[in-house]
């Protein structure tokens, strides 16, 4: 123990002094890209939440998208066929770094950039997006070609939906030294951390905290400790019943779980032998007991859902097939296959611990029924890296995204975001069943049509047993009670707490 304290002063030897400097630890080796349109991993997603805006936003502490409202945009419509969206930007809104003013170019420029599958993860996302222009020095009309339901949350403040400023972007180095409009702003990488400091030019005012050090500490322990001893103000937490009872009894700390949570899921690669096999990939279906799974992770962390979109969302449905946990079913299915002897499969894992100890159970559950299951256990961003270079042929995957069917269905089973697709996002398993339905509720208006066709999308991904849904695994984090939010905390699409102008410290 004596060793681990000394492990975690040396850690924070480095870390700002300044007592409103905000000190937080995120569940990683190192910062991946500070790229907003290129941000996928958790903790990429955090760090740049905190120094760009979108034309809309979730106001602090929300993920409802019946409170979106304007970010930097001051107002916007939409017309009655839901193809034309046009923004009123805010005036003098300043870009960090004296950068100068944003203007409607580099909004335009940034909603084309999020839109290349060359520059953005997020490109699949704006497939339906037909136009994009300044109408004057304060306006910038979006054309669609299709209706997407979730039009105000693609612009809103979270991955594809952050403007980045044109001639920041166009720099070599945006990626690890980025520039943005929002509260903090980059001030430099140091071994292991990234450093932000108060955007004092901030069009809502400059904030109360003077910055942020972001430390990468990939330990649950080390973090731990840090947060015990007071050496952190708020650390990702583990998102593990115990460890959230154990944290709420340390004095002098908070735990704050919210929504939405990261829909942890089984995706099946079908383009790779056996499991290009119906019957093998209803076998694998039968071998999970995905109750048993939401269980040992804590039925209080751990929402348990049937359908490929998360519990929650709207279009959601649990009208669908379902697989019975049956390991003698899934050794009969196996044997009509041909594989009587049962079979090998291979997957990349991530090291962390909220994936690891799944994926653990998840591999004694697979042997009870004949499936081997060997794991390349690896660093998150080499994990990350990986499947999308499709050489797992089972991917446990979580994500959190707009809360409407759409942008659920379109990631994850689409096959255009197949690996190898231009527009490749998370369809790991190469589903292709549903595309027409998915397209077709795009472009529909009538909500109870576009409902029925969300629904039928369902069944077919079930039907052809392209996942395992397991949970839906909320959001853990820890802090001191001495951090002041500002807002009541109940959800994040950023997957973590925002740090805003209103955010502080309060003397210990």
């Amino acid at each position: 123990m004596r060793r681990l304290a000394l492990l975690v002063a040396a850690v924070f030897a480095a870390t700002p002094a300044h007592s409103q400097t905000l000190r937080v630890s995120l569940q990683a080796l190192a910062a991946g890209t500070l790229d907003p349109h290129r941000a996928t991993t958790t903790e990429d997603v955090t760090v740049t939440s905190w120094m760009f805006n979108g034309l809309l936003r979730f106001p602090p502490g929300s993920a409802d998208p019946a409170k979106i409202e304007p970010d930097l945009a001051e107002s916007y419509t939409g017309s009655p066929d839901g193809l034309t969206w046009t923004f009123k930007l805010r005036q003098n809104v300043a870009i960090q770094n004296g950068l100068g003013i944003l203007s409607t170019e580099d909004v335009v420029q940034s909603l084309k950039r999020a839109a290349d599958p060359k520059r953005s993860s997020y490109a699949g996302d704006f497939a339906d997006l037909d136009s994009v222009a300044a109408v004057d020095a304060h306006t910038v009309r979006l054309v669609l070609r299709r209706p997407v339901p979730s039009l105000p949350g693609l612009v809103a403040n979270t991955r594809g939906g952050m403007i980045v400023p044109a001639r920041a972007a166009e720099r070599a180095d945006f990626a690890t030294a980025p520039v943005g409009t929002g509260p903090f702003t980059y001030s430099r990488i140091e071994p292991g951390s990234t450093i932000l400091m108060a955007h004092p030019g901030y069009f809502r005012g400059t904030p109360k905290l003077a910055g942020i050090a972001v430390r990468y500490i990939n330990s649950d322990q080390t973090r731990e400790l840090a947060l015990t001893t007071g050496e952190l103000d708020l650390a990702t937490g583990r998102r593990d019943q115990r460890w959230v009872e154990r944290m709420r009894g340390e004095k002098g700390l908070v735990v704050d779980m919210f929504t939405p949570g990261e829909f942890r899921t089984l995706l099946l690669n079908t383009h790779s032998k056996p499991l290009d096999d119906l019957r093998v990939r209803q076998a694998f279906e039968h071998a999970i007991d995905a109750l048993r799974i939401a269980q040992f992770v804590g039925l209080d962390v751990a929402k348990p859902g049937r359908s490929p979109v998360p519990p929650g969302y709207l279009g959601m449905t649990e009208d669908l097939p379902t697989y019975a946990p049956d390991p003698v079913r899934a050794r009969a299915l196996l044997a009509e296959a041909g594989y009587p002897n049962g079979i090998t499969l291979k997957a990349i894992v991530s090291s962390v611990s909220p994936q690891l100890s799944v994926m653990e159970v998840v591999q004694a559950q697979l042997k009870r029924a004949g499936i081997t299951l060997e794991m390349d256990v690896v660093d998150h961003a080499t994990y990350h890296t990986r499947i999308r270079q499709d050489l797992s042929q089972v991917v446990f995957y979580g994500a959190a995204r707009f809360p409407v069917a759409d942008s659920y269905l379109t990631q994850m089973y689409h096959s255009r975001s197949a690996p190898g697709q231009p527009a490749a996002s998370l369809n790991f398993s190469h589903c292709n069943v549903a595309d027409s339905e998915i397209d077709a509720a795009r472009g529909d208006t009538d909500p109870v049509h576009r409902a029925a066709l969300w629904a039928t999308a369902q069944r077919k991904i079930m039907a052809a047993a392209c996942a395992v849904p397991l949970f839906d695994l909320l959001q853990v984090w820890a802090r001191t009670a001495r951090l002041d939010y500002g807002y009541v905390l109940d959800g994040s699409l950023n997957l973590a707490p925002p740090i805003t102008e209103a955010t502080t410290l309060r003397a210990p």
